[in-house]
């Protein structure tokens, strides 16, 4: 009976373990009050930082490059989706939302609309990039996001030479879904891909200024946590209890039973 209840506490363990591999952190209200930005930046060194969930507007012309900056951190699943309000007479045009990494690198988008083209007097254009979960470590060749700063441009690709210089009006959120365990690696970095960081010396890096300083709120994890440490955990007190369980089955099943002395 006492073994019974033992493995009921395991598998209740396991239940509550898996429960916060579904944590979404979607675009929301801003986490902490601050306002949201207004302006955007015209490259990657002069983006605007926001944070995740963070609602964040500018005002442009069509033909401009605008840039953001938003940190994502090892487990994450970031999408980024911008709207554009289009002047009231136009031609047809073309936007497109593109998301690069720490070190600059174009990440693939797993879905949305990531160009779209916007009829002729159409009021606004929608756009969407899903990337893929962010790894703790990854091959040098490869070109997998990483934890670290990711930047977001927002530019027209296809527009007619008297649209050039129109006024246009954009606004852009960047959320995440935790995946946890599931996408856990054995490796982590250094470093975060922070532009600036690594150039500084350790006893430097918390008083020097980067090119990007916002974090997750929770500060970098670079992988040393995630809930297999709890799937783990609890398969070995499982494979114990199976252990323990198939040794009081099997006692004295192949050994013979004593007989008193003198009987």
């Amino acid at each position: 009976m006492r073994m019974v209840r033992a493995f009921s506490a395991a598998l209740l363990g396991l239940g509550l373990a898996a429960a916060p591999a579904a944590a979404d952190t979607s675009p929301g209200p801003s986490q902490d009050g601050t306002a949201a930005p207004t302006r955007a930046g015209t490259s990657f060194r002069t983006a605007t930082e926001i944070e995740q969930g963070q609602r964040a507007t500018a005002s442009g012309s069509t033909g401009d490059y605008l840039y953001w900056s938003f940190p994502a951190d090892t487990g994450q699943r970031p999408t980024v989706r911008a709207t554009v309000r289009l002047p009231d007479a136009h031609a047809s045009q073309t936007w497109q939302i593109d998301v690069y990494d720490g070190l600059r690198r174009r990440q693939a988008c797993r879905y949305g609309a990531q160009t779209r083209t916007a009829a002729a007097d159409a009021a606004s254009v929608e756009l969407a990039c899903a990337l893929r979960t962010v790894r703790a470590w990854s091959e040098p060749w490869a070109n997998d996001p990483l934890p670290g700063t990711y930047y977001v441009r927002l530019t027209a690709t296809g527009v007619a030479p008297a649209d050039l210089g129109l006024p246009v009006d954009a606004e852009v959120r960047a959320g995440s879904q935790d995946v946890g365990g599931p996408a856990a690696v054995d490796g982590s970095l250094a470093e975060p891909l922070v532009p600036g960081i690594a150039t500084k010396p350790e006893d430097e890096q918390r008083d020097a200024a980067v090119l990007a300083g916002l974090e997750p709120e929770d500060g970098w994890t670079s992988g040393w946590w995630s809930d297999r440490w709890v799937w783990t955990a609890v398969g070995g007190v499982l494979a114990a209890l199976a252990g323990v369980a198939g040794y009081a089955l099997t006692r004295g099943a192949g050994r013979p039973a004593r007989v008193p002395p003198g009987a």
